[in-house]
């Protein structure tokens, strides 16, 4: 196959780029099939109407399963952003998916609830959330911002850390707080996704792992069975729920 394919229902997934720097809105209507979530290198705020959650960043790909019918509304940080917002380093919720009440003051994430049950629209009530806390926070870490920017390019790490001014293991320590992991996995984690991007675009496989940085096709096979546990013949037959070209915990196939 040369595509990925987009959900043939289209009210069951929806997301936008926020007028907020660095935040993209979705919302999703389960139909109670497992989902299979793709790590993508970014953290999501998600409400289900009841529950607050927060989705940490992956280093590999697992299921979720939710009741048909369950209503999300979340938010999806890109790579660097949520630690600002959430005022805990990444790597403490790496492949962790706690509650927002454990991870902010608890008070004000129960305000929060209240306010997204009485909301008409809870993505855009998560926006506002989400973009006050940011400014709160002086827009976020801008250097780590432009290196996973960088990382995504597919910019060599050496080079990253040339371009930023860090020594290889201040971009390490810095990585793993920003982002959950080094600088290398996540460079591993956005080339499979502008790889995936490139499938879904219509190019083939082998263009596509070309176009990513893959030595050849056999390279992106391996990285793919390595990092989603399925292949990639798999992930292009499957549901995608994924439009924007930065990539957690929405980024799923079914």
């Amino acid at each position: 196959m040369s595509e990925l394919d987009e959900p043939a229902d289209q009210s069951a997934y929806r997301e936008r780029r926020s007028a907020v720097a660095g935040i993209t809105l979705w919302t999703r209507v389960t139909d109670g099939s497992p989902a299979w979530i793709l790590p993508d290198g970014c953290i999501d705020v998600l409400w289900d109407g009841a529950v607050l959650t927060v989705a940490g960043p992956d280093t590999s790909a697992h299921a979720a399963h939710a009741p048909a019918g369950t209503r999300y509304a979340a938010v999806r940080f890109d790579s660097g952003v949520a630690p600002t917002v959430l005022g805990v380093p990444a790597d403490a919720i790496r492949d962790e998916r706690p509650v927002l009440a454990e991870v902010i003051a608890a008070d004000h994430a129960h305000r929060l609830a209240a306010s997204l049950r009485d909301a008409g629209d809870p993505a855009a009530e998560l926006e506002r959330w989400a973009g006050q806390r940011l400014a709160e926070g002086g827009g976020g870490d801008r250097t780590m911002r432009q290196v996973a920017r960088l990382l995504g390019a597919g910019r060599a790490v050496a080079d990253v850390a040339d371009a930023v001014g860090f020594s290889g293991r201040q971009l390490n320590r810095r990585s793993l707080a920003s982002f959950g992991y080094g600088p290398k996995v996540l460079a591993r984690v956005l080339r499979l996704q502008r790889a995936l991007g490139s499938v879904r675009d219509g190019m083939t496989f082998v263009d596509a792992a070309l176009a990513a940085g893959y030595g050849d096709q056999a390279h992106f096979a391996h990285e793919v069975r390595a990092l989603t546990g399925r292949t990639a013949t798999q992930l292009v037959g499957s549901e995608a729920n994924r439009s924007t070209p930065l990539p957690s915990g929405s980024r799923s196939v079914a």
